[in-house]
């Protein structure tokens, strides 16, 4: 069945751009804007970020969906065209697909429809392998008490995606949310909760604030 491909990307500019004179630096961000703006009424999503002062690793991300795998290279490649381009690096760079969850009764990849939060949450998940080991009935008793834990916050709105077998992670998740600390409260009550015992690993974890990309 067809799904979406879903792509978060995470820049960091180097300092000594800054040093730049300023219109070099307007130039700069207006062609790789505009690169943006024309590729986000081509793909069914593109979206910006800012992580500025808050993480040192990166300072705005991305979040691309398109159902056309190609179109993640094209667009890199756009973006790579311009100015700005020379003085960003890519710390990180995740890639997932969209399917249909085991633990619901959803028949057909679930779309990822972005609803215009202030905030957007992602971290790579990985669960340890005794997880699939355990019986089906097992894992979706654990899974019935995660989902219901979710809705029990209705601010938040998850975006699960997977990646098992296109990239390091098994699973890319995506919480927006209104208040950063709304989803810690979620984290904190997950913790206690059965499945939580298989994971792996749930970092690095980016808190993004939706801006334009201007």
């Amino acid at each position: 069945m067809s799904g979406q491909y879903v792509v978060y990307t995470f820049y960091r500019v180097d300092p000594t751009w800054r040093r730049l004179p300023v219109e070099e630096r307007i130039a700069g961000k207006d062609a790789f804007a505009d690169v943006v703006d024309d590729w986000a009424g081509r793909v069914a999503g593109l979206r910006a970020y800012s992580t500025a002062g808050i993480r040192p690793d990166c300072d705005f991300f991305l979040w691309k969906i398109t159902e056309r795998y190609a179109d993640l290279g094209r667009l890199g490649a756009d973006l790579n065209a311009t100015p700005l381009a020379g003085w960003l690096e890519t710390p990180y760079a995740y890639l997932a697909t969209t399917k249909a969850s085991q633990y619901t009764q959803a028949r057909r990849p679930r779309r990822v429809v972005p609803r215009d939060a202030p905030y957007l949450v992602v971290y790579p998940f990985v669960k340890v392998r005794p997880w699939y080991a355990l019986p089906a009935e097992e894992r979706q008793r654990a899974m019935d008490e995660h989902i219901a834990i979710g809705a029990d916050f209705a601010t938040i709105t998850n975006h699960t995606t997977y990646s098992f077998g296109i990239d390091d992670q098994e699973f890319m998740t995506a919480f927006e949310c209104e208040e950063p600390a709304d989803f810690m409260h979620l984290m904190l009550t997950l913790r206690e909760s059965e499945a939580s015992a298989y994971t792996e690993r749930d970092t690095p974890i980016f808190v993004g604030r939706a801006c334009g990309i201007r």
